[in-house]
């Protein structure tokens, strides 16, 4: 492998499909039979993967692999060869503005520059040029890796759906039955430190219950619980359902005392 770092062109695809479609050799031997560090092949793969809503349609094949290679090169080029519309980007980019709002006001300020998208304009911060000058700095999140496409997913253990909320009776579904309540855990940003609230919505009669904790462990929020719904009767704390979803609040989105 030279010193000088090259795109991976039709032919290696081709060599690398027929590698691995037999199935004997490992991403580090075929990596080394093409000549490329062992991370270039998986990028290759992920980035270019074909995710076809069949099922046997599904997966890295060199033709579509390379059409997807061209057509993001073709996009990040455009900032690398007209110099205005770099600059432009650049200039916005150094204003705090998003991919996004730099990729709509474009459209409208300078009509005879050429279109290009927000996702043009996050390879062009994520490419070597845009490494070398450090342009993920100006994003809102400046991280120097960029994560996959799909947005951030849930961190800690999955909690297997055993019963799905839509089984529930249709008493409580239709708010006829005193004593079911409804959870969440209202989580704040590290650097406001551990404290959260567990927020009890009973589904009647729509009162809701604030609680509380000194911490994230599961402990320390179902004690709380215990503690405030315990008194009641039985049947005014018969089942409580907690919100699965992964939701984060600012400093602005907290509740005053």
């Amino acid at each position: 492998m030279g010193a000088c770092y090259s795109h991976i062109d039709f032919k290696e695809r081709v060599k690398l499909f027929d590698l691995a479609k037999a199935g004997i050799l490992s991403i580090d031997e075929i990596a080394r039979i093409l000549g490329r560090h062992r991370s270039t092949i998986y990028r290759e793969i992920s980035r270019n993967y074909h995710n076809d809503v069949y099922a046997e349609f599904r997966g890295w094949f060199p033709s579509t692999a390379d059409m997807k290679a061209r057509r993001r090169r073709r996009r990040t080029a455009r900032l690398i060869r007209y110099k205005a519309l770099r600059d432009y980007v650049l200039s916005r980019l150094r204003l705090g503005w998003s991919p996004e709002q730099i990729a709509g006001r474009l459209k409208l300020e300078m009509p005879s520059f050429p279109i290009i998208g927000c996702e043009a304009i996050y390879q062009f911060i994520y490419s070597r040029f845009g490494q070398k000058l450090g342009l993920y700095k100006a994003l809102h999140r400046h991280r120097k890796r960029r994560r996959k496409r799909g947005g951030r997913k849930p961190r800690g253990s999955h909690i297997p759906l055993y019963c799905n909320i839509n089984q529930r009776p249709e008493d409580i579904a239709n708010r006829e039955t005193f004593g079911h309540w409804e959870g969440d855990l209202i989580i704040f940003k590290r650097e406001h430190g551990k404290r959260n609230l567990t927020s009890l919505v009973e589904r009647k009669t729509r009162f809701q219950v604030l609680l509380s904790n000194a911490d994230r462990k599961s402990a320390d929020v179902m004690t709380k619980i215990i503690e405030r719904l315990g008194p009641l009767p039985a049947n005014g704390r018969q089942t409580v359902t907690f919100d699965r979803g992964n939701r984060v609040h600012g400093l602005a989105d907290a509740p005053s005392k």
